[in-house]
């Protein structure tokens, strides 16, 4: 079923991170039938669009010009037209140009439609693995180090799971600035060149990823999604370790002592373990 495309509209539409076989239904019928496609790279959207079987005037939108962008794409609002709203790859205004734009079409009391698809930020996270009902994506870091060593210490304390994007040529200095600034026990999952060929996920803690990266070149190499897990997080998996020494520590001292001493080792609160110990205790 083909859009309905409305006049006067703009339409954020999310293409393919790397595999153009992600792209939607929905986003090819927008693309064909809208007037003017604002993109981020007009080469790398008219190599897309050309795949696709798709011609369609192109206005460039990106960091340097999004701003002055915006009076083109209000004027050709005004005057009618249709527009689609695009990035390099994956959903425009996450961390990437868009979200300027969007502002300013809203304010000139203009709709703009949401077009859903690829995007790194879930892709990386549905691939994680780590629980949770949330988590805090920041995008890109800074890219010198003492200011993003800055940044990752305001954010050591959230009680979520972290998420930021890196770039290949920075990825090495960042894996170092996270170790030394959240820690070497904390775990991470990268993930880089999703839905490429050499897609690559890797769990691992912060205290190895700088040796795993460096290991081979490649590793290196592409797009990275890095995904911080949250210290409370990391806590979860010890608990497994605290009740094993809780039950050796048993044979030997009386309850209270042992769930003191266990909790002390593996991070996990007395009183969860007291309980067990009490339990098992009780059981023998």
């Amino acid at each position: 079923m083909s859009e309905d495309i409305r006049r006067c509209a703009l339409y954020v539409v999310a293409t393919p991170i790397g595999n153009l076989g992600d792209i939607t239904l929905r986003a090819l019928d927008v693309l064909r039938a809208v007037d003017l496609i604002a993109a981020e790279d007009t080469r790398n959207t008219g190599r897309l669009l050309k795949h696709f079987g798709i011609d369609k005037p192109l206005l460039a939108v990106h960091m340097h010009n999004e701003r002055r962008a915006c009076e083109r794409i209000i004027e050709a609002l005004r005057s009618g037209r249709s527009i689609a709203l695009t990035t390099d790859a994956g959903t425009p205004g996450i961390s990437d140009p868009g979200a300027i734009v969007v502002d300013a079409v809203r304010r000139e009391g203009f709709d703009a439609i949401a077009i859903p698809g690829p995007s790194a930020l879930t892709a990386a996270w549905s691939v994680s693995g780590l629980p949770g009902t949330g988590f805090l994506f920041h995008g890109f870091l800074p890219v010198k180090s003492g200011e993003r060593v800055r940044v990752l210490r305001s954010l050591a304390r959230n009680p979520y799971p972290l998420i930021f994007y890196e770039a290949p040529h920075r990825v090495l200095a960042t894996a170092r600035d996270l170790r030394t600034t959240l820690g070497p026990q904390r775990s991470i999952v990268l993930v880089r060149e999703l839905t490429k060929v050499f897609e690559t996920v890797c769990q691992t803690t912060l205290g190895d990823l700088e040796s795993w990266l460096a290991a081979d070149p490649n590793r290196q190499r592409g797009e990275f999604v890095l995904i911080v897990a949250s210290e409370i997080e990391d806590a979860a998996p010890r608990v497994a370790e605290a009740e094993a020494a809780l039950h050796v520590l048993l044979q030997e001292l009386p309850a209270a002592q042992s769930a003191r001493l266990a909790g002390l080792m593996f991070g996990v609160p007395r009183a969860t373990l007291y309980a067990l110990a009490v339990a098992v205790r009780g059981g023998e």
